[in-house]
């Protein structure tokens, strides 16, 4: 991943965070807080995928696979 992109992953990572926090701060159900989470996580890695690390990740859970 190009370091311009790393960079706005992170600081769009900041931003779900943050946001996440002021959910939780308001009294918000800790279900929704992590529902909020887990789709803006879908849809940054959806803007701004990161290939290197998905094919990390599909190699590792092949060699996992192969070991069976």
């Amino acid at each position: 991943m190009n370091p311009k992109n790393r960079e706005e992953r992170i600081i769009a990572l900041d931003a779900i965070k943050n946001e996440a926090e002021k959910l939780a701060k308001s009294g918000a159900d800790a279900l929704d807080v992590q529902g909020f989470v887990s789709g803006a996580r879908k849809e940054l890695a959806e803007q701004r995928p990161d290939k290197e690390s998905y094919f990390d990740a599909a190699v590792t859970a092949k060699k996992a696979r192969d070991k069976r």
